[in-house]
């Protein structure tokens, strides 16, 4: 008797900012896309938005916006005025999610701002501008996902990155609108304790993103039991998009693969 061929109960994706990097922007795109996969892309001013419009892929998510922070009232203002620009380019990409972080970050993914110590005020004025950002997002249809990041390794200096404060956050504004972007490798170097948080933060859950520690490959080339993970999300009920935002070992297209098999049943 022949085995079923296992499929993914989950629409997967893949950041074409970390690999088949030997080819340009736009070729990776469709290679992503001709591999099955949906695709995500960083920041869309340093793209030709017009080429991506026409290379025939579905994009998942990119960053919601140019400059800003989401904790002083400068900040906030620039943040809401570069997010309703990036909505309308995630308009003409068919995009639904668009990423955010508790500032703005180099290119080097180091903060503009950095930030060793949050304050009460803080806290308020960031619930504050997400109910913002999440009234942007009803008026045209699309999801601002809060990503989690790590400040151990990647991220020194971000505010609001851990995923209990992420959590905190979104759920304190509860609409439908502002989501969470669950980063499992992020999670890892900062927090551990993977399928619990998973659980908690499951019905605030807007994207998942995965790459395995250390060394932010493709799942299977490190510590994280990703097929546990893939069962932690099955198990809660989710149905979206999990994304690989990592670098490829060695031959992408096989590591590609290996994310397809992890996430597959």
């Amino acid at each position: 008797m022949n085995k079923p061929i296992p499929s993914s109960p989950f629409t997967l994706a893949v950041c074409a900012e970390m690999v088949f990097c030997d080819l340009p922007i736009l070729e990776r795109v469709k290679r992503i896309s001709e591999l099955g996969f949906q695709v995500e892309i960083w920041d869309w001013t340093k793209h030709d938005i017009d080429a991506l419009a026409n290379s025939g892929a579905t994009f998942s998510s990119m960053t919601g916006y140019v400059t800003g922070t989401l904790a002083d009232a400068t900040g906030a203002d620039e943040l809401l005025r570069t997010a309703a620009e990036s909505v309308e380019v995630a308009k003409r990409l068919g995009i639904p999610r668009l990423n955010l972080h508790g500032t703005g970050l180099d290119g080097n993914g180091l903060p503009v701002q950095p930030c060793q110590q949050m304050t009460g005020a803080m806290w308020l004025k960031a619930r504050d501008t997400l109910n913002r950002l999440a009234d942007l997002g009803e008026k045209n249809d699309v999801t601002f996902v809060l990503e989690n990041l790590n400040t151990d390794v990647d991220h020194p200096g971000v505010p609001f990155a851990r995923l209990e404060d992420v959590l905190a956050l979104v759920e304190s504004v509860d609409r439908p609108s502002l989501r969470i972007m669950l980063d499992v490798y992020h999670a890892q170097i900062g927090e551990g304790n993977l399928i619990e948080l998973i659980r908690r933060c499951g019905p605030y859950i807007g994207e998942v993103q995965v790459a395995d520690v250390p060394g932010r490959c493709e799942p299977g080339t490190g510590e994280i039991n990703y097929p546990a993970i893939a069962q932690a999300l099955n198990d809660i009920g989710y149905r979206g998009t999990v994304g690989l935002e990592g670098w490829a070992s060695g031959d992408d297209s096989l590591a590609l693969d290996r994310f397809r098999a992890a996430f597959s049943f």
